[in-house]
């Protein structure tokens, strides 16, 4: 199955919940979701029946979408996060925050995860000095992100914007050489989207 192309507005609306797909847009009032407190479709706003295995997939399609990775991708980062020590799903959460393309996003130098792997996949970016295009790199403590041209105008755009969402204690930003640095690792207190990350583990756990 292919990359979702189609309304991402949509996408918010079916998980109840801002997944900040649209950048500064989600937090603003023309986010739709505070316009259509539904879910998209004829039936949105029927009453449903909510069995436990649902609650587990819809917060399993939720972290998803949030973070923009198909459902090999997805897998492949539980895995790994099961073999790590430490709580399941924390570890997971953990492994997605660490993405280049979330780090990126995270640090305020795009308005978006999606314009954020753009950037990315563009090779607009490097990596402790080497370009790179690989947006689900793992970055580590002591790792540097820079623009590789200092004219990219989206990113200007980003970092300039007067809406941006607090930059994590575990990166800091140099705006004017449009540079990040990861300076620890992050926490669980650092996700600040509601996610309940035992339910992903229960539903893997079948």
């Amino acid at each position: 199955m292919g990359r979702y192309r189609g309304p991402l507005c949509r996408l918010c609306r079916a998980e109840k919940t801002p997944l900040f797909l649209k950048g500064t847009r989600c937090r603003t009032e023309k986010c739709s979701l505070r316009k259509k407190n539904y879910k998209p479709g004829e039936h949105g706003v029927k009453r449903e029946k909510v069995s436990e295995y649902k609650l587990q997939l819809r917060e399993k399609q939720k972290v998803k979408r949030i973070y923009g990775l198909y459902e090999r991708q997805f897998k492949s980062h539980f895995n790994i996060a099961e073999k790590m020590k430490g709580v399941t799903g924390e570890n997971l959460l953990m492994l997605l925050e660490k993405r280049l393309d979330n780090v990126l996003f995270r640090a305020g130098f795009a308005q978006s995860r999606r314009e954020a792997r753009n950037m990315i996949l563009h090779r607009h970016v490097t990596l402790n000095g080497r370009r790179i295009d690989i947006p689900s790199v793992q970055t580590r403590q002591g790792d540097e992100i820079k623009a590789y041209k200092n004219n990219i105008v989206s990113m200007l755009n980003a970092v300039q914007s007067k809406v941006k969402a607090e930059i994590p204690e575990w990166l800091t930003m140099d705006d004017e050489n449009l540079t990040i640095k990861v300076i620890g690792e992050p926490k669980r207190a650092d996700v600040d989207i509601p996610i309940n990350e035992q339910l992903i583990v229960e539903l893997y756990s079948k």
